[in-house]
C-alpha cells in the first residue's frame, strides 16, 4: 500500500481546524489538507452498529451498553451526530490519496465481543470495496492476528508497543507504537527497517521530535500537528 507522504492526522485533523476530533468533517479536513493517513477509532453499540469515536463514552453515553438510537440524543459541538462506520467510510472512500487508519477498539466487556467487531469492521470494508485504501490498528494483538487471517494482505499495525520487530515480522504486522519506545531503544527502527517491518509514531506533536524521527527515517508519524508536518516534509 502507498502512502503519499509519512503523515497520519490523530483522529482527523480537528486541532488547528475546528472540527471536532473522529468527526466527518474532521476526516474531510485531514484528506483536503493532503495527510497520507486520517486514524480514526471504532466502537460497536449494544445493538451491533459501528461507530466511529475515541472514548468509550460518547458525550456522557456509554456506547457498548447503548443503542444507536440512543447515542443519538447527543451531537457534536458542530450539529454531527456520531458517525457510523459506513458513513464514515463512504465518506473517507470518495478519494484515492488519504489512507483511512482504522483503529479497532478493544471492548470493556469481552475478547469475544473484541473479535466480533473485528469481524464486522472487515466485513464493512469489503462491503464498500475499500480494501486497497483501509489500514487496521490495534492495542489487542488477538485483534491484529483476526485482521491478518481475515484480508491477508491489509496492512495491520499492533499499538501496544511491547512485541518486538522480530515477532511482528513473523506474524506478519508493523509496529504503531508510542514515540517514546522508539526513543528508548535507538536501534529500533533501524533494525525494523531490515526486517521490513514498517514503523508509525504516535502521538508526535512536538517539532524537534517530529525531526528526529524524520532523521532516523521512520515510516509514519501520527500526529494531531498534520499542518506542521506537512510543511516539514515539504521543505
Amino acid at each position: 500500500m502507498r502512502f503519499d507522504n509519512k503523515v497520519i492526522a490523530h483522529r482527523g485533523a480537528w486541532k488547528n481546524t475546528g472540527a471536532p476530533e473522529n468527526s466527518i468533517a474532521s476526516l474531510k479536513a485531514a484528506i483536503d489538507m493532503g495527510c497520507g493517513g486520517t486514524e480514526f477509532d471504532i466502537h460497536m453499540t449494544s445493538d451491533e452498529v459501528l461507530v466511529v469515536n475515541h472514548n468509550a463514552d460518547f458525550l456522557g453515553t456509554p456506547i457498548e451498553t447503548s443503542t444507536y438510537k440512543q447515542l443519538l440524543d447527543k451531537k457534536l459541538e458542530n450539529g454531527e451526530t456520531i458517525p457510523t462506520l459506513e458513513n464514515y467510510l463512504k465518506t473517507g472512500l470518495n478519494q484515492k490519496r488519504t489512507k483511512l487508519v482504522a483503529e479497532i477498539k478493544t471492548s470493556k466487556i469481552s475478547k469475544e465481543r473484541s473479535l466480533k467487531l473485528t469481524q464486522k469492521v472487515v466485513d464493512m470494508v469489503k462491503k464498500l470495496h475499500g480494501q486497497s485504501q483501509v489500514v487496521y490498528i490495534a492495542f489487542d494483538y488477538d485483534v491484529c492476528k483476526k485482521v491478518r487471517s481475515l484480508q491477508p494482505k491489509a496492512p495491520v499495525q499492533y499499538l501496544n508497543g511491547d512485541v518486538s520487530a522480530e515477532k511482528l515480522k513473523a506474524d506478519l504486522l508493523d509496529a504503531d507504537y508510542h514515540y517514546s519506545v522508539f526513543q528508548k531503544d535507538n536501534n529500533w527502527i533501524k533494525n525494523a527497517k531490515q526486517l521490513g517491518v514498517k514503523t508509525n509514531a504516535w502521538t508526535v506533536n512536538d517539532e524537534k521530535i517530529m525531526d528526529e524521527f524524520l532523521a532516523e527515517g521512520i515510516d509514519f508519524i501520527t500526529t494531531n500537528e498534520p499542518e506542521l508536518l506537512l510543511k516539514k516534509l515539504s521543505k
